[in-house]
């Protein structure tokens, strides 16, 4: 394994930055401390800082030589409304809120890399290190471009990183094309007409409406969409009703959608929407159905997650790189920015958890666990990503 010098000689204080992060999370759109934390170290390196796009979100700018070319890194900031299960030291101090997704170190590593980028400049244009608010849900990345990302720093490539429990430390992994999927969520209430329920023939029974929606639905998970087109139907909540012998007014039928592609997407909102319209209409029920769109899917392209890879084996060798890592119906909002961008996002292994000192929870070191929590092993190794991708993407003549 390559890693940078000065940035393993950094690893403490990387560590000390990200334990502290971990200790004081805040929810999306409330990294005001963290963005705090993030401003002051870019400032203390010289490096000038933007702030306000996507209202907590921070953006270092880091320029040498005369080019004209300029990459983006970006690293996500918030925390998970969770109460954490473990009590090391560095355990949350605040109730309900917790680093359970590891961007308390995606902060960290990008850090680690401004620092040395700062320090030695080895590149040719503008390193954009980008620190990004709200990923769980808020849509942070939509809403710095929203204002004016990509306006005020203008950059040809941005690249994304994520740690991967279950990976080993120090293995990368990375697919073109389709890494992640879209996520979207639906809410469909059936109205129909309660009645006592020892004379249900007076009743127009929504309960019994949205059963039959919930199990045609999932025909169009196997019989509309191709075998070969992944697409998921998830039906996790069903409410209605409040007692025994009361056939209610309504029932709601809540859940999840996830596709690669939009054209998936769009077939499924539209069979979802047919299928429950005419069910309940067959009944004498009406449907009010709501579809929300949250999260595109997110498209690695080509040419940049094979310039990632090379990046990726140079630090670490060939055998610690997978090239088609199996992609996950879990969904990122840096989609958004590969929708305008050209770019890569990557997983960098966190290990099983055995990195977790004593006293963590009794649960496995999962993504939006309660007793996860970040390796820091990673934090040179991802620092070092960072720094030889933006060297090699802007090489010096």
């Amino acid at each position: 394994m390559k890693l940078i010098d000065p940035i393993l000689a950094f690893h403490a204080e990387l560590q000390q930055i990200r334990r502290d992060i971990h200790a004081h999370p805040e929810l999306c759109y409330e990294e005001q401390r963290t963005a705090d934390v993030v401003a002051k170290k870019l400032a203390e390196w010289g490096i000038p800082v933007i702030r306000g796009l996507g209202v907590t979100g921070v953006v270092g700018i880091i320029r040498n030589g005369t080019g004209t070319r300029a990459i983006g890194l970006r690293a996500d900031m918030d925390a998970l409304p969770m109460q954490e299960t473990n009590v090391f030291d560095h355990a949350s101090r605040h109730a309900g809120k917790m680093h359970a997704c590891g961007h308390d170190g995606h902060t960290a590593m990008l850090l680690g890399a401004a620092h040395y980028l700062a320090q030695h400049r080895n590149f040719d244009g503008t390193v954009y290190v980008i620190f990004q608010p709200a990923e769980e849900g808020g849509g942070g990345a939509r809403r710095m471009m929203d204002d004016g990302l990509f306006e005020e720093c203008p950059m040809d490539a941005v690249f994304g990183m994520h740690n991967w429990p279950g990976a080993a430390t120090g293995t990368f992994g990375v697919t073109p094309g389709p890494m992640m999927a879209s996520s979207n969520e639906f809410e469909v209430i059936v109205k129909g007409r309660g009645a006592h329920a020892a004379q249900p023939h007076k009743s127009i029974d929504p309960i019994m409406v949205a059963v039959q929606i919930a199990q045609s639905w999932q025909t169009i998970v196997t019989r509309n969409k191709s075998p070969l087109d992944a697409g998921v139907l998830s039906i996790t909540q069903i409410h209605a009703g409040s007692t025994t012998n009361v056939i209610p007014d309504d029932a709601t039928l809540i859940g999840t959608v996830r596709t690669f592609t939009t054209t998936v997407l769009d077939l499924m909102e539209q069979r979802m929407r047919d299928i429950a319209v005419h069910t309940a209409a067959a009944f004498g029920a009406e449907v009010d159905f709501r579809f929300k769109r949250n999260y595109p899917p997110l498209i690695n392209h080509p040419d940049e997650t094979a310039f990632a890879l090379q990046v990726m084996r140079d630090i670490v060798g060939d055998a610690a790189v997978e090239a088609a890592v199996e992609p996950t119906m879990g969904a990122e909002d840096f989609a958004f920015m590969l929708q305008e961008k050209p770019g890569c996002y990557v997983f960098i292994g966190n290990g099983d958890g055995e990195h977790r000192a004593f006293g963590h929870g009794l649960g496995p070191c999962n993504l939006h666990n309660p007793s996860y929590d970040f390796n820091d092993e990673l934090l040179p190794i991802g620092a070092t990503y960072w720094v030889r991708l933006a060297e090699a993407y802007l090489p010096q003549s």
